[in-house]
């Protein structure tokens, strides 16, 4: 049984159909991408999945029950986490009381969510900031305290949405050393990614769509050598 399920989603805005009829899964312990041009509906999937949106038909399972007209604080605690492609931490607070925060979502002692967000923080390679005001980090610093505030919440899934935007080469190769180590810890994951250095190194799968279809799904070698992704979104410098 997949881990995360997309069964037949789409999603209207009034006359405007932004996700259409798609479908895929979520192994346990993979990677999976979702790609596609810019509006093409893929942050729109991930906030049907956190019913940010309710769907307007199809279904989303997580282990097999349905997740449809579940507040999203309830999807958290079943098990998904999530960020978000404009980084908005709490900006006057600091870094550490920014994941201790967030850890309240699974604990209720002030110790025990502060020693969770310690233990996150070291593994986000951000316990030397700790003390510092959020609004105080660069950008890297920023994404990486948005993923460490979604493991705060200890998901079994866990939804990037473009971790890698505006990093520079270094940062984003950090980027991916991260997301690597994430899912060697049982996590698995589903990512919104542009750079196609990222996304080609680090996903199992990949499922391309475009004006809210599904248009490819595979391996990235078979992704990139996709005809009709390469015309919609890589163009001929990402042919494998």
């Amino acid at each position: 049984m997949p881990l995360l399920e997309i069964k037949n989603l789409t999603k209207a805005f009034g006359g405007l159909i932004a996700v259409n009829n798609i479908s895929f899964a979520v192994e346990k312990g993979e990677i999976l991408g979702l790609i596609g041009p810019n509006g093409s509906g893929k942050t729109t999937t991930f906030n049907c999945i956190m019913n940010v949106f309710p769907i307007t038909s199809g279904d989303i399972l997580f282990k097999g029950q349905s997740l449809k007209g579940l507040k999203t604080y309830n999807i958290c605690r079943r098990g998904i986490g999530r960020t978000f492609q404009i980084v908005k931490p709490l900006a006057r607070l600091s870094v550490l009381d920014n994941v201790t925060a967030a850890a309240f979502c699974r604990v209720n002692a002030i110790k025990e969510a502060r020693y969770e967000a310690e233990r996150i923080l070291e593994f986000c390679e951000l316990g030397n900031d700790k003390e510092k005001l959020a609004k105080s980090l660069p950008i890297g610093g920023r994404k990486r305290l948005e993923i460490a505030r979604a493991l705060a919440t200890k998901p079994e899934l866990l939804l990037l949405d473009e971790t890698a935007a505006g990093l520079n080469p270094s940062e984003a190769d950090g980027a991916i050393e991260l997301i690597k180590n994430i899912r060697n810890r049982g996590i698995s994951i589903l990512i919104i990614e542009h750079i196609m250095k990222v996304i080609m190194s680090i996903s199992d799968r990949l499922h391309v769509i475009n004006f809210g279809q599904t248009i490819a799904q595979g391996t990235p070698r078979e992704v990139a050598n996709n005809r009709s992704v390469i015309e919609a979104y890589l163009g001929e410098q990402h042919h494998a």
